[in-house]
């Protein structure tokens, strides 16, 4: 069969022949409908995510939609490595399989799966999102951010704040469903004094940034030793666009109602991933997510790996 194949951390994938893998008991083989080049993926295939093997050559790709030899399709997610999405065909495991609905397109349907459990994963799986909360979004311009607006509009919370730096995207946001923006690139004390302004009532905060964004979050959360307790916030990490690390004094958690939790892999169980991903799938018949998409031919990974400036969600098909 036909694959992406990683041979260097330090070079794109490229196109090549190699052998097609077979299913063993409990497993099933998967002609690959499509699957999407995400922040994940591309830390997987240059060794800088934590879930990257050290074993080389391997097909990149951590999900896809696929159809079973009994004409069946699916979402699938975790295939055996070596043998990733990014290729003919996927071998995984049944229990990571969950039928698609018939309308969805593939492409669509592998695009929405990674911003997916960035938000249904993040609300359903971490924050355990209960209707009528309120929700603020830290990064709320990206596509997982763009997502999430939705998901917790449809899940039904009480009142979204979307922050960001591109002011367009902020505006299209209150399109999807935030009832309030905050814009980033502002001063230090102005944006402190927003984020307070805004935890006011907040339940779940979903951070996509880390960095200097997240630590004024966090400083604008802190409490001054109120008697009856400082009102519970459940901040979930999710992505690390503006930085790995932050400086988190001791006492903004001692002083708050802070619970501070991940979602990703390892915080998420596969089951978990998937009961979420079912949710998003069948939601899909009522509400369109918003995702731009560019379909690519596989055999043009190397390309696509390395452009820049095109925000649209590459998902590389046959």
């Amino acid at each position: 069969m036909r694959a992406a194949m990683v041979e260097d951390f330090a070079a794109p994938p490229r196109y090549r022949e190699t052998t097609a893998p077979t299913a063993s008991e409990g497993e099933v083989l998967l002609q690959v409908r499509g699957a999407a080049l995400s922040n994940l993926v591309r830390g997987q295939a240059n060794g800088s995510h934590y879930s990257s093997g050290a074993g080389l050559p391997f097909i990149p790709g951590n999900d896809g939609v696929g159809i079973s030899p009994d004409g069946t399709r699916y979402y699938f997610i975790g295939p055996r490595p070596p043998f990733g999405s990014m290729a003919e065909y996927a071998v995984v495991s049944q229990a990571r399989t969950i039928l698609l609905p018939p309308d969805i397109d593939d492409a669509v349907a592998a695009a929405l799966a990674n911003p997916g459990l960035a938000s249904w994963g993040a609300l359903l799986g971490r924050a355990k999102l209960r209707a009528g909360e309120a929700v603020m979004i830290n990064g709320a311009t990206g596509a997982a951010g763009q997502q999430a607006i939705q998901v917790a509009k449809y899940l039904g919370a009480s009142r979204i704040i979307a922050t960001g730096r591109d002011q367009p995207a902020l505006e299209r946001s209150v399109d999807l469903g935030a009832d309030e923006t905050i814009a980033l690139n502002q001063p230090e004390e102005d944006l402190v004094r927003s984020f307070k302004q805004a935890l006011a009532g907040v339940q779940v905060v979903l951070d996509y940034l880390w960095g200097p964004s997240a630590e004024l979050i966090l400083k604008a959360a802190a409490g001054h030793g109120a008697p009856e307790g400082e009102p519970r916030i459940r901040f979930v990490q999710i992505g690390s666009i503006s930085g790995e690390t932050i400086t988190l004094p001791g006492g903004i958690l001692r002083s708050s109602g802070i619970e501070l939790l991940g979602s990703g892999l390892g915080s998420l169980s596969a089951k978990e991933i998937l009961q979420s991903l079912k949710a998003m799938y069948a939601a899909t018949e009522k509400v369109k997510f918003a995702i731009d998409i560019d379909r690519v031919p596989l055999a043009k990974v190397e390309e696509a790996w390395t452009r820049k400036g095109d925000e649209r969600r590459i998902v590389f098909i046959p």
